[in-house]
């Protein structure tokens, strides 16, 4: 009971996230730059609130900008029946990374408010979300209809290994680190999902 108890306050504090990311949305769409009151007030939760979960306006328009290019679970997979583990994991990378190595900058702005609100709610409210977490939806859509191609203990390993590579993180570690163009990132990213899902996938078990 207390596991499902924490669980809904989790989702809770997801959707009033969402909730939030998708009103700034709205009001930008409407052409305005809404400061954070009013971004609050259109998503129906205090100021208080809003402030809990970004430190800014900035912020929060940073990252509205690439949530709204990056489609959801059911509108990537909706018509998808593919049973090829690579290719339906491949599709969500896609959905992410095509989006933030094209806008490396405001990834890059974003990145950086996501680390700075990590920092100053250290301590304070540890259960109020400060990312969004989209790539482990994606993945986990990936993998659900392949799911008797692995083990359990072994797909759970894999979704882990791959939101390594999926994310404004790799972004930042092929461009700023190892200096990569994005032609050369999505060749590495290619190999070392494929190689990862081999590895996990049972032995005899074919796409």
């Amino acid at each position: 009971m207390q596991d499902e108890t924490t669980n809904g306050r989790e989702r809770q504090r997801l959707r009033t996230r969402k909730d939030l990311l998708q009103s700034a949305t709205r009001l930008v769409k409407e052409g305005r730059k809404p400061t954070l009151e009013e971004v609050a007030e259109a998503a129906m939760v205090s100021r208080a609130t809003a402030y809990r979960y970004f430190s800014s306006v900035d912020a929060i328009l940073a990252e509205s900008g690439l949530d709204m290019s990056i489609p959801s679970e059911d509108e990537l997979f909706a018509d998808d029946t593919s049973t090829d583990a690579f290719e339906r994991v491949w599709k969500a990378d896609q959905a992410i990374n095509r989006v933030t190595f094209e806008n490396h900058i405001s990834a890059r702005m974003t990145l950086a408010s996501l680390l700075e609100q990590s920092v100053q709610t250290e301590g304070r409210d540890s259960d109020t979300p400060v990312r969004q977490n989209r790539r482990a939806s994606l993945i986990a859509a990936a993998l659900t209809p392949v799911r008797n191609q692995f083990n359990r203990a072994d797909i759970e390993n894999l979704a882990g290994a791959l939101a390594l590579f999926i994310g404004i993180e790799a972004m930042v570690v092929f461009k700023d680190v190892l200096r990569m163009d994005d032609k050369k990132s999505e060749k590495i990213r290619r190999w070392a999902i494929r190689a990862l899902i081999a590895a996990a996938r049972k032995p005899g078990s074919k796409s």
